[in-house]
């Protein structure tokens, strides 16, 4: 599946995209988003990768939703894989979930707060697995150089950089698009995460916010700043999703939006 992945990348003449509902929450949503996904992706040439983490580590409160269980979610995340013959992407948050992790899907993701953590990034590396590193929001893009050093040390090429909007202030999130081209200096293909960068952390209420009326523009911005790829979380009710409902894309809008982005990487 690696192989298949990189080719169908170095292959198309589209971004590639990364999308799902932030966690797992239940086998209905994953395989109605998944069906929906595949099916617009596929007619529009767009490689995809499915995503949904398999456990939430950072949250905001102690009684926020974490998941439904390590094993449950993973082989769910592999039921999909099967069903639509899709990659799939989970986040990682410790050295050890990283050779569980790799036994269901194909993209070990380091989430933003932990992309120096050495060993994390060691251990994702010696999966064999391709390792999307996302870029923390407390560094430029320059800086992932050396992050992304530490996976190739290791024997492992397969590396994506994922720009995801660096702190303003305390409750919010700016995209600095210089950060695309320098990270792909490295010779990495580099991902922009859309809807993580609308988010609108450290809200009073200890939920975090979003804006997700910005998602279509930053996505298109994101195509003409020369993203290779594109993350995008979504869901068909947001306003009922256990975790980052604030800043999803409603499904139903997921159509329509990618159609618009496809058009405008083909006049690139």
């Amino acid at each position: 599946m690696i192989n298949k992945i990189v080719s169908a990348i170095k292959n198309s003449n589209q971004f590639f995209l990364i999308a799902g509902p932030c966690v797992v929450e239940n086998e209905k949503l994953l395989m109605t988003v998944a069906e929906q996904a595949n099916e617009i992706t596929s007619k529009l040439g767009i490689p995809y990768i499915f995503k949904s983490s398999y456990r939430k580590a950072n949250r905001s409160k102690a009684d926020s939703f974490t998941g439904i269980g390590d094993e449950k979610s993973l082989k769910l995340l592999a039921k999909v894989k099967a069903e639509f013959d899709l990659p799939v992407l989970t986040d990682i948050h410790l050295p050890e979930e990283a050779s569980m992790a790799a036994e269901y899907v194909d993209v070990l993701q380091i989430p933003a707060f932990l992309c120096r953590q050495t060993d994390l990034l060691e251990a994702a590396a010696e999966t064999g697995k391709i390792v999307n590193i996302k870029k923390g929001q407390f560094l430029n893009g320059n800086a992932m150089q050396f992050a992304a050093e530490k996976v190739t040390q290791k024997g492992n090429s397969n590396v994506w950089l994922t720009e995801r909007g660096t702190t303003f202030g305390y409750q919010d999130l700016v995209v600095d698009f210089r950060g695309i081209p320098q990270m792909q200096s490295f010779g990495f293909p580099v991902v922009y995460d859309v809807t993580h960068s609308l988010q609108q952390p450290n809200q009073g209420s200890g939920v975090t916010g979003g804006q997700p009326q910005l998602i279509a523009t930053m996505a298109k911005a994101g195509i003409a700043a020369g993203a290779d790829g594109l993350f995008i979380e979504t869901h068909p009710e947001p306003s009922k999703a256990l975790s980052d409902g604030a800043n999803m894309l409603p499904l139903n809008q997921f159509q329509s939006l990618m159609e618009k982005l496809t058009q405008i990487k083909a006049v690139l």
